[in-house]
């Protein structure tokens, strides 16, 4: 239910908006930067912490005076760093992301953040069991669901000559093990990102 809520507010946004595309400032850019991810997976019994990976893509920002809306394009390294026993194994999972954000304007670049973004897994490893039992990277892709949702919430800063700076934090709301019987894992990313506005259309 809360997967359709999402999808149904993001169509009603991005209809709402498109009326008005035409009288908006339009610019596309690129960004990249550092993301810190973690899974939100109490309820399993290991021990997980942040891993650190990359995010790079572009976007395209259509801003009506206070108010934008930026759909982006974000290639994203996620996952965690699960403990088991006494050695620790990277889990990456690699996903197409695209965010809807929309961005309120305060003073001097200054924005607020928010909005859905929309995951689709394109690779994942982790520690499997090998043949004798022991413990290794493999391919864990069948593990996971192929998409995600997430709710990104966070801040930037417009800076002249069409640099930006983001802080955004990606939560997690769909359950992305692909088993049924194990507990619900949630993906969290913290990003820091910057960014170069290529080109600006219109006002």
């Amino acid at each position: 239910m809360k997967q359709t809520r999402i999808l149904v507010l993001s169509a009603l946004l991005l209809m709402c908006g498109g009326a008005a595309f035409g009288q908006a400032e339009v610019a596309i850019g690129i960004k990249g930067g550092l993301n810190f991810a973690n899974v939100d997976a109490s309820s399993i019994a290991a021990a997980y912490n942040s891993r650190t990976g990359y995010h790079a893509g572009a976007y395209v920002r259509f801003k009506f005076t206070k108010i934008a809306i930026q759909p982006e394009l974000i290639y994203s390294q996620q996952g965690t760093t699960v403990k088991i026993n006494t050695s620790n194994f990277d889990s990456n999972f690699s996903y197409m992301n695209i965010p809807v954000i929309l961005k309120l304007y305060l003073i001097g670049g200054l924005n607020l953040q928010a909005g859905p973004q929309f995951g689709f897994l394109t690779a994942a490893t982790g520690p499997v069991y090998d043949a004798f039992g022991n413990l290794s990277s493999g391919n864990i892709k069948n593990q996971l669901k192929g998409s995600d949702i997430s709710v990104g919430l966070g801040a930037g800063w417009d800076l002249p000559f069409g640099l930006n700076i983001d802080a955004r934090y990606n939560m997690g709301v769909s359950d992305i093990n692909n088993s049924a019987a194990a507990s619900a894992i949630k993906n969290q990313v913290f990003q820091l990102s910057a960014g170069f506005r290529l080109f600006k259309l219109g006002k």
